[in-house]
């Protein structure tokens, strides 16, 4: 708990309030009069779903047989799966639809796709490069920076193989991403699948346990 006129003493969440309000003010600057009441208060309820849909952490990715990444909604509502997929394709002519809930869902994929980029460069610190830094490595849990993935979807994957540039440095890496869904004995239902991505769509997490120690640095 923070003491009183000290929120620079909360960074973490005082970060993530910062970048939710101001998607909301802009969204609410131009659409939030096509919003009533209660429609309003169900778009909040979808931002804060969103919000709480954010990965903690990636510890057990190694691991084939673990479950997915523990997220805020879980705590939250003690249910394994809580969000579920869009209800279909929204455009933007659904905010004058006399369906009111098309209006909502249009404004939360708008605030999905702004917020998730201002999520993901906080992540993905871009400092001007004057100073060696480490490649990445086999064993590397990332976050995939897909476009066209869904709302409330968070694609982590682990670094099987990398590939080295003319320079000797790490551009490109072939990425093994799972799916979180179980069988009754515990283990995957469906095989893993490999996507080569270049290492700028790809957030780092967390670093594999054992190094090379004449891994160059970029």
């Amino acid at each position: 708990m923070n003491v009183p006129s000290a929120s620079h003493m909360g960074g973490v969440w005082e970060r993530q309030i910062r970048s939710v309000r101001n998607v909301l003010a802009s969204l609410m600057l131009q659409s939030g009069s096509q919003l009533d009441g209660e429609t309003l208060r169900t778009f909040m309820c979808e931002a804060a779903a969103i919000l709480n849909s954010r990965p903690l952490s990636a510890t057990n990715l190694n691991d084939p047989h673990s479950a997915e990444p523990l997220t805020p909604n879980h705590l939250l509502t003690m249910k394994s799966k809580v969000i579920l997929p869009p209800p279909g394709q929204f455009q933007k002519t659904d905010l004058y639809s006399r369906r009111r809930w098309r209006r909502v869902q249009y404004l939360a994929n708008e605030f999905w796709n702004r917020w998730r980029k201002e999520f993901l460069q906080n992540l993905q610190v871009r400092n001007k490069w004057i100073s060696p830094k480490r490649n990445m490595r086999i064993g590397d849990v990332v976050l995939i920076m897909d476009d066209n993935q869904a709302r409330n979807h968070w694609r982590m994957g682990r670094v099987e193989e990398t590939f080295r540039g003319e320079d000797g440095f790490v551009r490109k890496v072939k990425v093994a991403v799972g799916d979180p869904t179980l069988d009754n004995q515990g283990r995957r239902a469906d095989r893993m699948n490999f996507l080569e991505r270049p290492i700028h769509k790809l957030a780092f997490l967390h670093e594999t346990g054992e190094f090379p120690t004449e891994e160059p640095l970029i």
